[in-house]
């Protein structure tokens, strides 16, 4: 059950309780109204952090500073998360780790595509004349899978190799390249925030503390149920 509500129903029960059960026993019925009032005061308050509530000036703060949420989760992403000099730092320590799978990559070229183009330039070029002495393109036919098989080993060895490994490496770790990487994450983070809605920035926060801001309400009722008790007996 939610907590506010069962505090709020437990505070006005021994309100209740103490008006008709026990009405000699003051301590009873001020427990019970100062919990409920600690209750209800901080339930209201959580309350008007996200609905606007009428006659009440300042409620509904979060939807109607949407904006000032939004610049400042875009600020908290760029200068905590994001940071240029972090990004050049991961990237030099990780460089390794961004390599992607050349492997598969290779094995998903067409190499009857290249193969095609290379017959078309030989064509294209002086030695199309003599290509079609001896049968034109058709004569190099023979050499498709030979030659895509040499493709194929070339590209793996060349992608596997040390002298590749190192210029990806350096460009991975040069500060032109962070720098421009940030400035793209700088702008989807800035793209997507523009997109959020005063409901959707309400959400968002509801969803993160509304649950454990439950807990203020349960605290309210208690101290106030608390102070209620010392105020009867100091009385």
């Amino acid at each position: 059950m939610n907590k506010s509500i069962t505090t709020n129903l437990l505070a006005i029960l021994l309100i209740i309780i103490g008006y008709f059960v026990f009405p000699e026993l003051p301590a009873v019925i001020n427990t019970g109204v100062f919990a409920f009032s600690g209750a209800i005061t901080n339930w209201l308050a959580i309350h008007m952090l996200f609905e606007k509530v009428p006659l009440l000036y300042g409620s509904g703060v979060i939807p109607n500073q949407f904006e000032k949420f939004r610049d400042s989760l875009r600020d908290l992403i760029m200068q905590e998360f994001f940071t240029a000099e972090y990004l050049r730092e991961f990237l030099s320590s990780n460089a390794m780790d961004w390599m992607p799978d050349f492997d598969s990559a290779v094995g998903e070229i067409d190499y009857d595509k290249l193969f095609d183009k290379l017959v078309e330039a030989i064509s294209e070029s002086s030695l199309g004349a003599m290509l079609s002495m001896v049968g034109g393109i058709s004569a190099l036919e023979p050499l498709r899978e030979p030659v895509k098989e040499k493709m194929k080993n070339f590209l793996a060895e060349f992608l596997k190799s040390d002298s590749f490994h190192n210029k990806v490496t350096a460009a991975l770790k040069d500060e032109h390249f962070s720098d421009t990487l940030y400035k793209n994450i700088e702008q989807i983070v800035a793209s997507r925030l523009q997109q959020l809605t005063p409901q959707l920035v309400k959400d968002i926060i509801q969803k993160m503390i509304r649950h454990h801001l439950g807990w203020l309400v349960v605290w309210g009722g208690m101290f106030g149920g608390l102070i209620g008790l010392v105020y009867t007996i100091i009385i």
